[in-house]
């Protein structure tokens, strides 16, 4: 169930206002001030409930306070596919408020305990016409993501499941500085990061072990540096 958090501490939410890019050029009190004229919403989730859905009507700029939510598409079959993930003092929802389709094109989910701020189109339009830098960053943040976004698809429609397992195991080999390779997240999650049924993650898997790429247990996965070092 979502709460409503009105007596969150805005002291807080303008520590981590002020730290992003876009409100850079705003004063504490001046921001303060914007904020009590009361064109906002500080709203709680638990992990897993839903921000929105998809083909909901944008109404908010959402920051995220605290927390991390998930942007996930899920087809007809039932398969999820990750889009992104936000976190703290991350942006949702700016690219689509003005926009003459205003609907989410996918469901936002928390994945943690998380609390957004979300801005009414009356705020931004208010922050944009009093502060240029405001209006000049929040451009920024909307072509950010346009492209970010494209890049995504791109990528996603070019990638065998072969790809995107040793892709995001060359990547957890590198932060996690080992040949043993702990899963930071279940096969299941990792197949919904792919976009694919967990079944088609597993054949990948023993086909990979077969043809002497990888090694694996529940846990942890091995890769074959003579292969793929």
């Amino acid at each position: 169930m979502i709460k409503i958090r009105i007596l969150f501490d805005i002291e807080r939410s303008l520590d981590i206002l002020l730290r992003l890019p876009l409100f850079q050029d705003f004063s504490r009190d001046g921001l303060m001030l914007l904020l009590n004229a009361s064109k906002y919403e500080i709203r709680e989730y638990g992990k897993d409930e839903i921000l929105h859905m998809q083909n909901e009507v944008c109404q908010f700029m959402d920051i995220i306070l605290e927390g991390k939510v998930i942007v996930q598409n899920i087809d007809e079959n039932g398969n999820v596919l990750v889009i992104d993930t936000f976190v703290g003092g991350d942006i949702i929802g700016a690219n689509l408020m003005f926009s003459s389709k205003n609907m989410y094109p996918m469901t936002a989910i928390a994945s943690l305990r998380t609390l957004v701020l979300m801005m009414k189109k009356e705020l931004i339009l208010e922050m944009s016409q009093g502060n240029t830098c405001f209006m000049v960053g929040l451009l920024n943040e909307i072509s950010d993501k346009t492209i970010i976004l494209t890049e995504k698809i791109n990528a996603i429609s070019r990638k065998t499941i072969r790809q995107y397992i040793l892709d995001f195991l060359r990547q957890e080999q590198s932060r996690q500085g080992n040949t043993v390779i702990k899963l930071p997240i279940s096969k299941k999650e990792l197949a919904e990061r792919f976009g694919i049924p967990r079944s088609s993650l597993g054949r990948e898997l023993i086909k990979m072990r077969k043809d002497g790429i990888l090694e694996y247990d529940a846990w942890t996965i091995t890769l074959n540096e003579k292969l793929h070092g």
